[in-house]
């Protein structure tokens, strides 16, 4: 058992799918068969099951939760020491479910510390808990709960009102407020399920008992307005996404429910020891002013 087999145990685990791991490893499947094969060998039980879809079972996923704790503090280890002996400002690894939130206080970020390198990895919630224990990541921005058996430290950044957007001709357009009830029948745009905002739209449906009509779903959530604008549906979009396009050419209605609000959390390793760049990243998302596009000193 040796690290490369146990760093491409995890990228199946996670993919769950041989051929598709395999392709983003860069290695041959049967190669890649092998390899896990002689892992389950080594451990004397199954990780996976493989009737029909290959599935991690019960085994694979406690086996996953020690490899990624195990490979993670190897890896903070190296960036520790590499902090120590370097001359350097360092690096900081930030993860998001989309970035167009973060545009300013990134902006904000690098003007400050032009010499710390940004990397930014655009990822679904449902995977960055085993990033950060993996510390294959710093810091992940999310906008739905995440979970971890290995516990994750967490700050809110952000709690706001979802709105209703509709095309300026809709039939609802000009409402101040329209309940769940009456969108019953009408066709949503909507980002792929795992999404917050899909999540969002499936948990206000299904608490009356309704689905959403779903006529688009895709990976730009950004897409979204322009799509309503167009005339092919209606959908859910954040405030901020409203604060920063005023004028966009779509009509903004409230929601007639309480839980129509998007709760931004940022999240770390719990015990993690944050590198300096890292650190300074979370300070700065953490006293940003949403609302204004400035730091929360600059009020």
């Amino acid at each position: 058992m040796d690290l490369n087999m146990l760093r491409q145990f995890l990228v199946v685990a996670r993919l769950e799918h041989l051929s598709r791991a395999a392709e983003e490893l860069r290695v041959a499947q049967p190669s890649l068969s092998r390899t896990i094969a002689r892992l389950e060998s080594d451990l004397g039980a199954p990780l996976f099951d493989r009737a029909g879809r290959l599935r991690l079972n019960a085994a694979g996923e406690l086996f996953r939760g020690h490899v990624d704790r195990a490979l993670g503090e190897l890896e903070a280890g190296r960036r520790a020491v590499a902090e120590v002996t370097s001359e350097g400002p360092g690096s900081v690894r930030l993860a998001s479910e989309t970035f167009l939130t973060f545009t300013d206080p990134l902006a904000a970020y690098k003007q400050a510390h032009p010499d710390i390198e940004i990397e930014l990895h655009q990822m679904p919630a449902a995977e960055m808990a085993h990033r950060l224990i993996a510390r294959d990541v710093d810091l992940c921005a999310a906008s739905q709960p995440i979970h971890s058996r290995s516990g994750l430290e967490s700050v809110q950044l952000l709690d706001e009102a979802v709105w209703l957007a509709t095309p300026q001709d809709h039939p609802l357009a000009g409402r101040d407020s329209v309940t769940v009830e009456e969108l019953a029948d009408q066709p949503f745009i909507s980002a792929h399920r795992g999404h917050w905002q899909r999540r969002l739209l499936d948990r206000l449906f299904a608490a009356r008992d309704l689905t959403p009509r779903i006529v688009c779903e895709g990976d730009e959530p950004s897409a979204i307005a322009e799509l309503i604008r167009a005339g092919l549906g209606i959908g859910l979009v954040p405030a901020l996404a409203r604060r920063s396009s005023p004028d966009a050419p779509v009509a903004w209605i409230r929601v007639d429910d309480p839980q129509c609000r998007r709760t931004l959390s940022l999240y770390w390793a719990a015990g993690n020891r944050l590198s300096t760049a890292a650190r300074l990243m979370l300070t700065t998302l953490a006293g940003w002013n949403w609302a204004t596009g400035e730091p929360q000193e600059r009020r």
